[in-house]
């Protein structure tokens, strides 16, 4: 039975994510087509607007809420917490305060209100990165990672990636 509920746990996150990383996207083009002549914006705010609708409420909210349905499900199914699992239970929880932040901007953007830049937008939608890879390789690499070098690698990781924000920025200009 645990087989059965970590493969729909997965399944689940695997939902989620996908829900996160376009949901972020249509966010900026609908934040960039504000700036566009009042037919094509008219235009385009409505077809974003159902697209992020139908993400929203049929892909990522129910995939977050089965993801921690079959998540604390797999751990009655486990038994005991190790340690490693505490850690990552923080960045799942970081993980859900980031899916509260975006249904903020998802209110926001349904009601007319554009608080971000699509500049903004494009950094905040690598935090969804940055905690999918910790999280992978906590659950991947477990105790063969020490705390110190897990540490640095995730620094590492997060300079990379805004370094290459950076880069593309420089490129699309």
């Amino acid at each position: 039975m645990y087989f059965y509920i970590k493969a729909l746990h997965i399944i689940f996150i695997v939902t989620w994510f996908s829900g996160m990383f376009y949901i972020v996207r249509l966010f900026i083009y609908n934040t960039e087509a504000q700036s566009k002549e009042e037919v094509e914006k008219r235009i385009l705010t409505n077809q974003f607007s159902i697209m992020i609708k139908l993400l929203w409420k049929a892909i990522t909210w129910p995939s977050a809420i089965l993801t921690i349905i079959f998540g604390i499900w797999m751990g009655f199914l486990y038994g005991s917490i190790p340690q490693w699992l505490w850690i990552k239970l923080g960045f799942v929880a970081a993980l859900y305060a980031y899916q509260f932040t975006l249904q903020r901007i998802y209110s926001d953007q349904m009601k007319g209100i554009f608080s971000f830049t699509s500049q903004q937008l494009r950094l905040w939608n690598e935090v969804a990165t940055i905690l999918l890879v910790a999280i992978v390789m906590l659950v991947s690499v477990k105790q063969a990672m020490s705390l110190v070098w897990g540490l640095v690698g995730f620094v590492a990781f997060i300079l990379l990636l805004m370094s290459a924000i950076r880069i593309y920025k420089n490129l699309r200009k």
